[in-house]
């Protein structure tokens, strides 16, 4: 499913995974907890910009829902 491309299924403190400018190419994907949701726009078709409690930034490519396991 396509949840990760819109803004309203991602809030702060949701688990993610997120693919990172660098890792673009690999697809490399970067497990983490959402501080900020930075796209601005309602929706995206690469995927809404967040940043991570660590402060890394990427694009959301899976949502985790309550029981950890991804949607």
């Amino acid at each position: 499913m396509d949840e990760h491309m819109y803004r309203k299924n991602i809030e702060v403190g949701m688990k993610v995974e997120i693919v990172l400018k660098k890792d673009q190419k690999t697809g490399v994907l970067t497990t983490g907890t959402v501080k900020k949701i930075l796209t601005k726009k309602n929706i995206h078709t690469r995927g809404i910009k967040v940043m991570l409690s660590d402060g890394k930034v990427g694009r959301v490519k899976h949502l985790f829902n309550r029981d950890c396991t991804i949607e």
